[in-house]
């Protein structure tokens, strides 16, 4: 959806009014009625997720979620024209501070982000409010959309490392010599090389990035939850925009002094897992995962993929824990 989204978001921008918003808020429910672009799957998902709600309530989230999902790739084209205030005006912070001392204090940190909200306003908050921030992103097709998404994002200061072998040894040098914000969306596993966890009391694979990271240099791991929201009065003035988001900022999860260095990727994946999924039952139409994450869902192969390299993440961590 990111191939074809991108580049209309931004011929979208030339609108006057809200016909842009609107736009995409039309191009939202044509791909929620034709059941196109994973929407079949986001309702999977999301029933996983929220087996309370009946098929009519999960029908009616699956079209709010999508409508937020698209209206992300809207706001996020817009960002390198926004000024300072007017970013920090669309974000507002909640939960633990200890990130912003951790960055203060030289040590940086880690954060496991999952699909939700709008991650480059977060992004581009941060690389401001908290440090310079340093993540990876999945190598997308086709490639001239894909390097013009990796410009935008490194014009509003973000410092991005695609996803490609060799990439977690870059991250480990980088964030154990200078201080980084280092928000990684994780909710997924991208490599086939990810952590089996529960996730809604299913197995789902997710990526091994965000624990490993933190054990291997020695940092803090944050769960961070995105979720929208309407702004209204002098902030929605100041933003330039009726919506901003939340920042929620879960406390670290740490490895157990009696879990052994090679089990510590699994048990820290699992914990930040558990924590952002209590934020995903409650917020769930912010959650946008249009793609396979529980493993009943992956075909075969991969799942053989998976097992063969399933070690990978750890024996990194592991020998960066010893070295």
């Amino acid at each position: 959806m990111l191939a074809g989204a991108f580049p209309v978001a931004r011929a979208a921008q030339r609108l006057p009014g809200g016909l842009g918003r609107l736009l995409f808020d039309l191009a939202a429910d044509l791909a929620w009625g034709t059941r196109r672009g994973g929407v079949t799957l986001l309702e999977r998902n999301l029933t996983r997720m929220r087996p309370d709600l009946s098929r009519r309530e999960i029908r009616r989230l699956s079209r709010s979620n999508l409508r937020r999902y698209l209206a992300n790739f809207y706001e996020a084209v817009e960002l390198p024209g926004l000024t300072p205030a007017q970013i920090e005006a669309r974000v507002r912070v909640i939960g633990d501070r200890e990130p912003a001392r951790d960055c203060r204090e030289g040590r940086g940190f880690v954060a496991a982000l999952g699909h939700c909200g709008n991650w480059d306003l977060a992004g581009a908050y941060a690389t401001t409010s908290l440090a310079p921030v340093l993540t990876v992103a999945e190598v997308l097709e086709p490639s001239e959309v894909f390097e013009e998404f990796l410009a935008m994002r490194r014009r509003i200061g973000l410092e991005i490392l695609p996803m490609q072998a060799g990439v977690f040894r870059e991250l480990l040098r980088r964030v154990r010599s200078t201080t980084h914000a280092t928000p990684l969306l994780a909710d997924r596993d991208l490599s086939s090389s990810g952590v089996e966890v529960q996730l809604a009391g299913r197995r789902a694979r997710v990526a091994a990035g965000p624990a490993a990271l933190a054990l291997g240099g020695e940092l803090p791991l944050y769960p961070a939850m995105i979720r929208r929201e309407r702004l209204t009065g002098p902030r929605r003035r100041r933003a330039g925009s009726p919506w901003g988001i939340v920042i929620e900022l879960l406390p670290a999860v740490w490895r157990p002094d009696d879990v052994a260095p090679a089990n510590g990727v699994a048990e820290l994946t699992q914990r930040w897992v558990d924590a952002l999924a209590e934020r995903i039952r409650l917020y769930p139409r912010d959650w946008h995962m249009l793609q396979r994450v529980f493993v009943e869902d992956l075909d075969a192969a991969r799942l053989h993929a998976a097992s063969a390299t399933s070690g990978a993440a750890t024996d990194a961590a592991v020998r960066a824990e010893e070295g």
